[in-house]
């Protein structure tokens, strides 16, 4: 029996854990980009799912796979790229295989990277809704999520930004969060499967400038080009996996901390209606990191953006709950509002509530 290339065994064996829990008929779909890491996972759930509670009197398979294609078009070819990723997927022996174009807004608020990956996971939801999919399997790395961690510190964000991407969440599974992205390009090639490298992770720098046929490189490919060798160079070769490490260890502590956080939004919360409605004096006497995680709760429930919702919009909310001195509305992402009131804290979506502001007096005393 021929011996299986190790990195191709370590990601059969990583997708293999993710169907164990499927059952017979479900679909798992891949999301697939055509690059290595995609690729190598489409590969490996193609031959796993032949194998996934299989059963022996039937002889048939448990798991069905398939695949999605999101052509993002915001590189020339991006087509081309899309079409041949499909492809692939068929070759592979997986069905359905979608292909589905977005259209991502260059000038979002939240910026282009936010804009593509919202755009991304707004395709794959139509689609696993469409196909009934149980799961949807994405290619992550343990690069990937050591990228995320510094990227998160960088922005001087909290504990749930530093820890990374969950195995799981919801239908959606990350099998390769254990392996790395060498791993990944080592199993294609053990495969003969040629791969796709975004230009933009060859080409750093590259920009209008050098001939406007490949598109500012994104943050996170300028982190993993320039900053993660330096990071490995002078603090050893495990610094990545240490990085993924931390990131594990920190969402045992936020996931601790949201639980708490949503009891304390519960216990606030007092009418129920357009607008989120929270009392103040609840929220002030809850330890600080509880209300600020609270707070932005509440503001994600008033239709901010997730992405967009800053510590600065939060510092804005938590001055309202305990250095309250009269200050007026605070603006926040999506055109949500938030003022305080005779006691109350009051999040205000998008052009709701508009016209219930409260007396002066009542805006300005307690």
């Amino acid at each position: 029996m021929a011996r299986v290339a190790p990195a191709l065994a370590a990601t059969r064996t990583a997708v293999r854990a993710e169907l164990a829990d499927l059952g017979p008929g479900d679909l798992v779909l891949v999301a697939c980009s055509g690059g290595a890491d995609s690729l190598a996972l489409a590969a490996a759930t193609a031959h796993e799912s032949r194998r996934v509670g299989r059963s022996v009197r039937s002889r048939g398979y448990a798991v069905r796979a398939g695949a999605v294609v999101v052509d993002h078009g915001l590189q020339a070819g991006s087509d081309d790229v899309a079409a041949q990723a499909a492809a692939r997927c068929r070759d592979l022996g997986l069905d359905p295989v979608v292909v589905r174009r977005v259209e991502v807004d260059a000038g979002a608020a939240v910026g282009l990277e936010a804009a593509a990956r919202e755009a991304r996971y707004a395709a794959l939801d139509a689609v696993a809704d469409a196909t009934g999919a149980a799961a949807v399997l994405l290619g992550h790395t343990l690069d990937d999520q050591a990228e995320s961690v510094l990227l998160g510190l960088a922005r001087g964000s909290g504990a749930r930004s530093l820890a990374g991407m969950p195995r799981r969440r919801g239908r959606y599974r990350r099998p390769f969060l254990g392996l790395r992205r060498a791993q990944t390009e080592a199993a294609c090639t053990a495969l003969g499967i040629g791969w796709w490298t975004d230009p933009t992770n060859l080409v750093p720098d590259a920009g209008p400038s050098a001939g406007g046929t490949v598109p500012a490189a994104p943050l996170r490919s300028r982190v993993r080009a320039a900053v993660v060798p330096v990071l490995e160079d002078v603090l050893g070769p495990g610094t990545v996996e240490a990085l993924a490490r931390t990131a594990d260890l920190l969402r045992d502590d936020a996931d601790l901390l949201d639980r708490l956080a949503a009891d304390l939004l519960g216990r606030a919360r007092t009418v129920a209606g357009d607008e989120v409605v929270l009392d103040v004096a609840t929220l002030a006497d809850a330890p600080a990191a509880l209300r600020r995680r609270a707070l932005r709760a509440a503001a994600l429930e008033a239709g901010c953006p997730p992405a967009a919702t800053t510590v600065r919009h939060v510092d804005a909310l938590d001055a309202l709950v305990v250095s309250w001195s009269g200050q007026g509305p605070v603006h926040l992402p999506g055109d949500a509002r938030a003022r305080r009131a005779c006691g109350r804290l009051f999040l205000a979506p998008a052009r709701a509530g508009r016209d219930r502001v409260p007396p002066a007096s009542a805006t300005t005393q307690e």
